[in-house]
Protein backbone atom coordinates (compact mmCIF):
# COMPACT_ATOMS: atom_id res chain seq x y z
CA UNK A 1 0.00 0.00 0.00
CA UNK A 2 1.46 3.19 -1.16
CA UNK A 3 1.48 6.25 1.74
CA UNK A 4 -0.69 9.29 0.82
CA UNK A 5 0.07 12.80 2.21
CA UNK A 6 -0.53 16.53 0.90
CA UNK A 7 1.64 18.18 -1.40
CA UNK A 8 3.29 20.52 1.14
CA UNK A 9 5.13 17.18 2.71
CA UNK A 10 7.36 16.98 0.05
CA UNK A 11 10.80 18.41 -0.12
CA UNK A 12 13.15 20.09 -2.87
CA UNK A 13 14.61 17.09 -5.26
CA UNK A 14 11.32 14.96 -4.65
CA UNK A 15 8.90 13.56 -6.86
CA UNK A 16 5.32 12.44 -6.39
CA UNK A 17 2.34 11.97 -8.26
CA UNK A 18 -0.96 13.12 -8.10
CA UNK A 19 -3.78 10.79 -5.67
CA UNK A 20 -6.75 13.44 -5.63
CA UNK A 21 -7.67 16.67 -5.16
CA UNK A 22 -10.14 17.45 -2.39
CA UNK A 23 -9.84 21.66 -2.71
CA UNK A 24 -12.59 22.97 -3.65
CA UNK A 25 -14.11 26.12 -5.74
CA UNK A 26 -11.94 28.34 -7.46
CA UNK A 27 -8.83 26.72 -5.92
CA UNK A 28 -9.70 23.18 -7.59
CA UNK A 29 -10.37 24.94 -10.57
CA UNK A 30 -7.04 26.79 -10.73
CA UNK A 31 -5.27 23.55 -9.69
CA UNK A 32 -7.32 21.44 -12.62
CA UNK A 33 -6.40 24.10 -15.12
CA UNK A 34 -2.89 23.79 -14.49
CA UNK A 35 -3.34 20.32 -15.00
CA UNK A 36 -3.13 18.59 -11.90
CA UNK A 37 -5.48 15.51 -12.21
CA UNK A 38 -4.86 11.76 -10.88
CA UNK A 39 -1.53 10.48 -12.10
CA UNK A 40 0.23 13.61 -12.82
CA UNK A 41 3.97 13.58 -11.70
CA UNK A 42 4.95 16.84 -9.85
CA UNK A 43 8.78 17.51 -8.51
CA UNK A 44 9.15 20.16 -6.01
CA UNK A 45 12.17 22.21 -6.78
CA UNK A 46 12.52 24.69 -3.95
CA UNK A 47 10.70 26.26 -0.83
CA UNK A 48 11.00 30.18 -0.30
CA UNK A 49 13.72 31.17 2.41
CA UNK A 50 11.10 31.54 4.93
CA UNK A 51 9.06 27.99 3.73
CA UNK A 52 6.28 28.93 1.88
CA UNK A 53 5.26 28.85 -1.28
CA UNK A 54 6.72 26.16 -2.69
CA UNK A 55 8.15 25.84 -6.58
CA UNK A 56 6.57 22.83 -8.24
CA UNK A 57 7.12 21.69 -12.11
CA UNK A 58 4.11 20.15 -12.99
CA UNK A 59 3.62 19.37 -17.04
CA UNK A 60 6.63 21.65 -17.91
CA UNK A 61 5.76 24.50 -16.28
CA UNK A 62 7.08 25.85 -12.62
CA UNK A 63 4.13 26.56 -10.36
CA UNK A 64 4.43 28.42 -7.07
CA UNK A 65 1.65 26.82 -4.29
CA UNK A 66 1.60 28.16 -0.86
CA UNK A 67 1.20 25.27 1.61
CA UNK A 68 -1.97 26.35 3.02
CA UNK A 69 -3.44 25.61 -0.54
CA UNK A 70 -1.55 22.48 -1.02
CA UNK A 71 -3.07 21.17 1.73
CA UNK A 72 -5.75 20.17 -1.18
CA UNK A 73 -3.39 18.40 -3.54
CA UNK A 74 -3.02 14.48 -1.89
CA UNK A 75 -0.02 12.69 -3.54
CA UNK A 76 1.58 9.17 -2.91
Amino acid sequence: MKNIYCLSDIRPGESVRVKELVATGSMRRRFLDIGLVKDTRVECLAKSPAGDPGAYLIRGAVIAIRDQDCQGILVY
